[in-house]
């Protein structure tokens, strides 16, 4: 399946390959969204603890807005899901097998009248 959009990935279970020109395309429709958002949450699936903080520290560093805390206190055997909330700081892991391995980004608003969209998975990668 060709991935030109971020509504592309929308049935991939786990984090398809992608070309640098497929990167680039996704990243400035991904920004589009980030920016027009209040506040992001973000579920990483990773082989590993480290794999996934490692991935969340990549979006920190692109984005110096975007800040968690606590990240030398997450741990988790084996394959994991972490879950950030950029409105709270706050940073989950829990043991999951069976995921797939990417990145989600939930884009959130205040207002309840407009609606939350996640987009993804992407590469553990994509923000490096």
């Amino acid at each position: 399946m060709e991935i030109n959009k971020l509504d592309d990935l929308n049935n991939h279970r786990t984090a398809p390959q992608l070309s640098d020109m497929q990167g680039k395309k996704l990243l400035e429709e991904l920004e589009a969204n980030i920016f027009n958002a209040d506040w992001i949450t973000i579920g990483i699936m990773a082989p590993s603890d480290n794999k996934a903080i490692e991935a969340l520290r990549s979006i920190s560093k692109r984005y110096p807005s975007i800040k968690f805390g606590n990240l030398d206190s997450v741990h988790s055997d084996e394959g994991v899901f972490l879950k950030a909330n950029q409105k709270t700081g706050n940073v989950f892991v829990r043991s999951e097998k069976g995921l797939g391995k990417g990145i989600l980004i939930t884009c959130q608003h205040d207002e309840d009248t407009k609606e939350s969209n996640t987009f993804g998975p992407l590469p553990l990668d994509f923000f490096t």
